[in-house]
Parts: C-alpha cells; structure tokens; sequence
C-alpha cells in the first residue's frame, strides 16, 4: 500500500462485536408486540437512519408509539448490551496502535448514535485513538453515498484518495467506493451471506486485523 495517510472505521461489525444487539433488539421488540421477526423486516431496517428505520416499523406495523417513543425504547434497550457487554472485535487495539506508531491518521465514521458508540468506545478503551468521529446523522444520507467518508476525511485533514476505508456491509464500501479511497471488507457474521459481494467489490477482504499488522504504508501493494 503506497501514500495512505489516514484509514478511516466503521464501528458497528467492523470494529466492535455489535451487530447482535440490534438482532436482540429487533426481535425482543416485535416479540413484546406479538409479532414474529421476519428477514424481510431485517433485511429492510439493516443500513438505515436511526428515525428512519423507526418511522418504517411504526408505519409497517402500525404501532401507537410516537417515532421519537420507538427510538427511544430501541436506544434504552440497547445502551445496556453497549456499555457493559459489547467488545471490540479481535486485534482492533493492535491494529489502532500499529496504525499510531505509523503516524497514520484514524478516523470513525458511523451510523451509530453517540447516545451508544461513546459509551462502547469508553468501555473498550477505544476512543483515545480517533482524531476525528462522523456520523452518518451529521451528512444527512446514509453509507451508500460518500458524504460520512468525505466529511471524516475533511476533519482528518487528508485528501479521499489518501484514505483507507474498512466496512462490513456492501453499502459502507458502496459510498467509499464513490469517495475515491482504498476499501477493505472486514468479515462480521451479521454480513456473513455477503462475503462473495465484498470480495468483488471491496479492494481487499479481510476475516480479523491480524491480517493488517505489518502493513507497509510506505511500500506498493
């Protein structure tokens, strides 16, 4: 890898195990209402806005709840698993220290809320590391399109075609794609039936960080 200057994170799946806490919530929530969850439904939901994916569960299944009611359930369910449960993935510190002592530039970019991802980071010891966290709130539109990647290169202060980009969903390398940066697919059981897309999509693919550690920045690929 030759001239990268900064990578910049997903968190969700991509640098903490999180992706079974809104599986837990998802369905804990249906199941209190009656309703069986359903992979449609999950597929649906998966990459949304926060208030998005709430306005379609009320709307789908035409809950009493106010919007701001659902997120806010879905928020308090899911800030305990957060706060007290949820760790980073294997060799996130590594890589974030190695990627230290390189001088490189590390940013988050996420979907989450910092109501949940500031907790997490505390917990797991994480958040000493990032120069710069953007939310996908912040840019009004979701991984599918660059602006989150854009703006966390802006606040880094390094050029998109500088940056390298880890994601565990198709959307997230979609929008870094489009941002011009280097994409690498970290594996997450929650994305586990697309690893063959990642694959073609992303640049390089891969299951843990040990995989990065040793990575020449300096050298070519």
């Amino acid at each position: 890898m030759e001239g990268f200057k900064a990578a910049i994170f997903d968190a969700d799946g991509t640098i903490i195990d999180s992706m079974y806490v809104w599986e837990k919530v998802d369905r804990d929530f249906l199941t209190e209402r009656g309703i069986a969850i359903t992979q449609e439904y999950s597929d649906a939901v998966r990459g949304m806005f926060f208030k998005t994916a709430a306005e379609y569960t009320k709307n789908k299944y035409g809950f009493d709840e106010s919007i701001e009611d659902i997120m806010q359930i879905w928020l308090d369910m899911a800030r305990h698993e957060y706060e007290s449960n949820v760790r980073s993935k294997p060799f996130v510190r590594e890589y974030l220290e190695y990627l230290r002592q390189k001088n490189i530039r590390i940013g988050l970019a996420t979907s989450s809320d910092p109501y949940l991802l500031e907790p997490v980071l505390k917990h797991n010891r994480l958040q000493e590391y990032f120069d710069a966290v953007c939310y996908t709130s912040e840019v009004g539109r979701n991984k599918r399109f660059p602006d989150v990647y854009i703006m966390t290169a802006e606040k880094l202060g390094v050029a998109p075609e500088s940056c390298i980009v880890f994601e565990d969903i198709p959307e997230g390398i979609e929008g870094a794609d489009k941002a011009g940066m280097y994409t690498i697919a970290v594996y997450d059981r929650a994305s586990e039936k697309y690893i063959d897309h990642l694959k073609r999509k992303a640049k390089k693919y891969i299951f843990d960080f040990s995989e990065m550690l040793g990575e020449d920045f300096n050298g070519q690929e």
